[in-house]
């Protein structure tokens, strides 16, 4: 493989403007996750903790491995809705007894740790990751059910969850619920499916109907202990596996489940030798230009990710809009398909097409850079036949049984977002930049052909056309396209797994794939009919 990179000129001026804007913009988003990190806020977190309770970060905290990281996914969930930012639960994935496991940790200190409609998407997300994946499941439970105001979009999309549970374990992918409080009505079932549970003594409740039901149901007098306190279900229901002393017991012993699973994750290859970038991925901060009209060459973002900065270029002198080559990434192989020059032409939409093929015989994962505008239209572009060999990439990204990994740069536009395997096209992980934009297309663009259709339309009425009007509309259009496309209101409605610093590309990716390499290979790819 070559070494690529070293083009970048970090003394430049206008590497130090795009440098400055994408920690402008590195500063906003601080400020977004510091709210999701704040829960409900320091008066129900102090409540929280003097009730003698630690909080869902806390539990993560003492569930995962010392000094192991903690890939939190989706932090941004509920942005920019009438929810607090965060959905009031956590979600990544951590190292439990030198295990990779998908941890869900309810948080009570946002409104009782109710579910929401973006907390059961953001639920679901993470129970998928850890199907697709084969990564054992914990639950740390603590949640007040349903928000009730919201449960005409909770209640019948929500049963999923328990689908979901019972299909992990059928597949083999263990399933563990600690539950520290409250676990009631339809979350009952959370423990109620898992495979180990372990219940936290005088705090852990879990029933179908608490008192108040009970009595208006059947005039029964009773009490959440003998309902569903914690002792109850470890000596008389059953459901209790284990009974802890407190949280602190619960989180060990949960740690030893791991430990003595037997159903372990299969082994997959063993990755090869790590070894750093040549180049610092501090300067991932200066590639990407505010104005993502301009290109850049993503060669250089390439050589600040990939072990050695080496990179074996596929095809680099046919549809040089569209950088494709192998690499390795701590360890593990990978394709790289990196838009240039945003546009995507018939040549690029070919050479993908068969460049993913051959990653799918070789059984490798694929790495999707995005910054795209879409494929080229006009009239020679029509037909050239774009829309056939544009469809033969998505037919290709579609079929394809590799692991793919996205990464939206810049631009993320129309068709193009499909094609280079945007949400819609199920990546195994999908995360942004705070430069990253996605939607129909530009914002501009997209007033503009609304004014086009106004104005003949009017045309076509005999009318005369309103100028000031069509103004007015088109500075509103472009407004809203403007806020809808941003990564942070994106990322708020789980369309990536989380808004991240370039810096960390490289980390947040050999996690990915880490956690990919334990799940069984690739079946082999079929394809749909390629019009040629």
């Amino acid at each position: 493989m070559g070494v690529i990179g070293g083009r970048l000129d970090s003394a430049s001026a206008g590497y130090a403007a795009r440098r400055a804007a994408m920690l402008a913009k590195l500063g906003e988003l601080s400020a977004e996750q510091d709210k999701a990190v704040a829960g409900g806020g320091p008066k129900y977190v102090e409540r929280h903790h003097r009730r003698g309770k630690l909080l869902a970060r806390e539990r993560v905290e003492l569930l995962v491995d010392p000094d192991s990281p903690f890939l939190e996914l989706s932090p941004l969930a509920a942005w920019g809705t009438d929810f607090p930012v965060g959905a009031s639960v956590v979600t990544g994935i951590g190292v439990v007894e030198g295990v990779e496991c998908v941890i869900i940790a309810s948080d009570p200190t946002v409104r009782g740790g109710t579910s929401n409609p973006w907390t059961l998407r953001k639920t679901l997300r993470a129970m998928d990751i850890a199907l697709e994946n084969r990564l054992p499941l914990v639950n740390l439970v603590e949640s007040g059910g349903a928000d009730l105001p919201t449960q005409k979009e909770i209640f019948i999309p929500g049963g999923r969850i328990f689908r979901d549970l019972t299909r992990l374990s059928a597949a083999g992918v263990p399933t563990i619920a600690l539950v520290f409080g409250n676990s009631t009505a339809g979350g009952a079932y959370v423990p109620g499916l898992s495979d180990h549970v372990v219940m936290v003594k005088e705090r852990a409740k879990v029933f179908l109907g608490g008192p108040p039901l009970v009595k208006m149901a059947t005039g029964e007098e009773s009490d959440d202990e003998s309902l569903g306190g914690a002792e109850m279900h470890a000596r008389v229901s059953g459901l209790a596996d284990h009974l802890a002393a407190d949280e602190h017991d619960a989180l060990r012993v949960g740690r030893r489940i791991v430990a003595r699973l037997t159903a372990r994750r299969p082994s997959g290859p063993a990755p090869g030798e790590v070894r750093p970038p040549l180049y610092a991925e501090d300067e991932l901060l200066g590639i990407v230009p505010e104005d993502l009209k301009i290109p850049f060459d993503p060669r250089e973002v390439i050589a600040r990710v990939v072990d050695g900065s080496e990179f074996d270029e596929f095809k680099p002198l046919y549809g040089a809009s569209l950088v494709t080559g192998w690499a390795t990434l701590h360890g593990h192989p990978i394709g790289v398909l990196a838009n240039a020059r945003g546009v995507l032409f018939s040549e690029e939409a070919q050479k993908a097409a068969q460049f993913i093929q051959l990653a799918d015989r070789a059984g490798t994962p694929l790495l999707f850079l995005q910054n795209t505008t879409g494929y080229m239209v006009g009239k020679d572009y029509e037909q050239g036949g774009i829309i056939k060999h544009g469809a033969m990439m998505i037919n290709a990204v579609s079929n394809s049984t590799v692991p793919h990994l996205t990464v939206v740069m810049g631009a993320s536009y129309g068709a193009g977002n499909y094609g280079m395997c945007g949400r819609a096209y199920d990546p195994r992980f999908l995360f942004s930049w705070p430069s990253a934009k996605s939607a129909v297309m530009g914002p501009a663009q997209l007033a503009g052909v609304l004014s086009i259709v106004g104005r003949a339309a009017a045309q076509a009425r005999g009318q005369a056309y309103d100028e000031e009007a069509d103004a007015a509309m088109r500075q509103m259009v472009e407004a809203q396209i403007e806020a809808e496309s941003l990564p942070f209101f994106l990322s708020g409605r789980l369309y990536d797994d989380g808004v991240i610093d370039p810096r960390d590309t490289r980390t947040v990716l050999g996690l990915c794939l880490s956690a990919i390499a334990g799940a069984p290979g690739p079946a082999p790819a079929g394809y749909g009919v390629f019009r040629m």
